[in-house]
């Protein structure tokens, strides 16, 4: 763990004029302070005081006073700052003006929610898979209607122009000590994929949120646009965020998801794990597919889920068990989240729902490795569904007592009030789609 005394070398060696201190608000937007370098001793000694009010679904204006305080270990240097303008990244934490940790934290319900899992013996770790499409804007500026920078497919090569692009993104991300193992081209035209190294949940979903913002950067430096929307365009494959997921002994740091002897590798703790996934993935589906546009990637055709349901090979399963060469690679993916989510709040979710399965020790029901999407009507009546709209899951977060208390009763509230505006504000629209529907014809 790096100390004070190594941040202020670091900040020397690398001549760091100004710091960035980021923090998430619920809906996962990253917001920051901009400080002096020569404002740095003060703020390690005693955090930076800012308006909590501001920031969307942290506090209310009688109790807005906050401090930032930050995480020593996410120092990074912006790879696109230089000369004069060259700045430091620190993540922080949020505090209260009494010292506690603030609630309303994302990364605190996360660190709260870690610290519960590692009281019974687990560590968490998370692999997060996000996908996301690079767009042309137009001689104004502007993305009506929407141009795909290329016209390439999975894993095509002399189609592919983000190639230099990705290449750029894969060195800024290593710039913020993020280990890239892979990059390449999504099914649909401009959509793509750069994975990193699976670790313990708050790296990764702290990893998750550099991601997001560095490829924008970086897209936007050459000129395009990077978006994490799940489904921009109809009628092709949305962008999610397969969450690759295990937990480990906390004191021998064995894989607590293996169990070569079983059919599967699964020990009985992992299929606990993917039962209480199953159990609350309506509960938890408006925190890990959060926008009106969410419910339009989880359709069937697209390789996304909509069925509750585990398997192996199966890719229209809501739950997959990716094949394991060695048994400490034994995981479980979680198909439904998609890269818009606060990784924060989905992993912290996503271990209550699973650590609620091994608690209570529920059953995994029957694997399901047919195509559901191909099943008749009949068969498919048997099976139950994930919400099918984003009024819909906040119906089924707000019966969900478990998800509810992952998230804490102030970030369950707030994020739950800003969705519900979210989706009226939606319902309201009158869409081309139904002028053109109907505005002839009646």
């Amino acid at each position: 763990m790096k100390t004070k005394k190594d941040i202020v070398q670091s900040v020397s060696e690398d001549k760091v004029r100004f710091i960035s201190l980021e923090l998430t608000d619920i809906v996962g937007q990253v917001k920051s302070i901009i400080l002096p370098v020569n404002e740095l001793p003060r703020c390690l000694e005693q955090g930076i005081w800012f308006d909590g009010s501001s920031i969307e679904g942290f506090a209310r204006i009688a109790e807005s006073d906050m401090y930032l305080m930050p995480d020593l270990d996410t120092y990074a240097v912006v790879p696109w700052s230089t000369g004069q303008e060259r700045t430091a990244r620190l993540i922080c934490n949020v505090h209260t003006p009494d010292g506690e940790r603030f609630v309303g934290d994302p990364r605190y319900v996360l660190s709260r929610t870690l610290s519960e899992a590692k009281e019974l013996g687990y560590i968490f770790q998370t692999g997060p898979e996000l996908e996301f499409f690079l767009f042309e804007p137009d001689q104004n500026g502007g993305m009506q209607p929407l141009q795909p920078h290329d016209q390439a497919g999975y894993f095509d090569v002399p189609t592919d122009l983000a190639i230099p692009i990705k290449r750029e993104m894969v060195t800024a991300l290593q710039a913020f000590g993020i280990q890239v193992e892979a990059a390449h081209h999504e099914v649909a035209s401009g959509q793509h994929e750069i994975d990193f190294r699976y670790s313990d949940a708050l790296r990764t979903a702290d990893n998750a949120v550099t991601f997001r913002t560095t490829l924008k950067a970086v897209a936007q430096r050459n000129g395009l646009h990077a978006t994490f929307m799940p489904k921009p365009i109809s009628g092709i494959n949305g962008s999610g965020m397969h969450t690759h997921m295990s937990l480990s002994d906390k004191k021998t740091g064995q894989n607590a998801f293996a169990d070569p002897e079983d059919k599967y590798g699964l020990s009985d703790i992992a299929k606990h794990f993917i039962a209480g996934l199953l159990a609350h993935a309506k509960g938890m589906c408006a925190v890990l597919a959060p926008l009106v546009n969410s419910y339009k990637r989880l359709v069937p055709g697209y390789e996304a889920p909509v069925y509750l349901s585990w398997a192996r090979v199966n890719r229209s399963a809501l739950i997959r068990v990716p094949h394991a060469k060695v048994a400490e690679a034994t995981r479980v993916e979680l198909r439904c989240p998609d890269p818009s989510c606060n990784p924060y709040l989905a992993f912290a979710v996503m271990l209550s729902a699973g650590m609620d399965g091994v608690r209570r020790k529920l059953p995994v029901p029957a694997p399901k490795e047919e195509n559901l999407y191909d099943l008749d009507a009949q068969k498919r009546n048997g099976l139950i569904s994930l919400p099918g709209s984003l009024k819909e899951a906040l119906d089924e977060l707000e019966k969900d007592k478990v998800i509810r208390q992952a998230l804490g009763e102030h970030v369950y509230r707030r994020f739950y009030h800003a969705k519900l505006q979210e989706w009226d504000e939606y319902r309201i629209q009158v869409t081309p789609w139904e002028l053109g529907k109907y505005l002839a014809i009646y």
